[in-house]
């Protein structure tokens, strides 16, 4: 491994730079910190990056693209998670085609946020599978792994980082850009439209 493929990241840069490695098509959120730095650094890497009006909205955004084949990341701050936490649930019901990672930047200790959630109990409510990375290299690596769980299976998958992984840096490996699929929307009413006979 040459010098080239070491930088020092934060974990937002990190995740930021693993969306990009993995041709990531769309990055959907809504600013707070720690997560906002994701996005920012997402569309300095040149992904296609939106804020949302609200944390419901990107989330719904990333499932529309992820619905058409496309990867998508979605990002917020913790107390974000509770805005969106109706299509979160749907979500599971339906599954996904594209990969879809929801980003989840917890705040322990309060740095910037009016609450202390523990976002990892939306992850066993809404039975969706999640990896906690606790350093820049494993942001970037487990961004990598959450995409292939979320393509390999179907479903979407939830990336919790802490503040202190979100802004503290450390070296990254990278290994360069990864293969995308090429988008393809596929018709599936019984599939995503959640009336009570197709949840069920």
């Amino acid at each position: 491994m040459n010098d080239q493929n070491r930088l020092l990241l934060s974990g937002d840069e990190a995740v930021a730079l693993a969306a990009r490695h993995s041709g990531v098509s769309l990055g959907a959120g809504y600013p707070g910190t720690p997560s906002t730095e994701i996005l920012e650094h997402f569309a300095q890497l040149g992904g296609r990056a939106q804020w949302a009006p609200n944390e419901k909205v990107a989330l719904e955004v990333g499932i529309g693209a992820s619905f058409g084949g496309a990867r998508a990341l979605v990002t917020m701050k913790h107390v974000g998670l509770n805005v969106a936490a109706d299509p979160l649930f749907t979500v599971a019901y339906t599954g996904v085609t594209g990969a879809l990672v929801i980003v989840s930047a917890d705040d322990p200790g309060m740095a910037s946020s009016q609450n202390e959630q523990d976002n990892r109990h939306y992850s066993v409510a809404a039975s969706v599978p999640m990896l906690e990375p606790s350093d820049s290299q494993e942001a970037y690596d487990f961004t990598l792994k959450a995409i292939e769980i979320s393509e390999r299976w179907s479903i979407p998958v939830l990336l919790r980082l802490t503040t202190r992984v979100c802004h503290s840096k450390t070296v990254v490996r990278s290994d360069g850009e990864l293969p995308a699929p090429a988008p393809e929307f596929r018709r599936d009413v019984r599939g995503r439209v959640m009336i009570p006979a197709n949840a069920r």
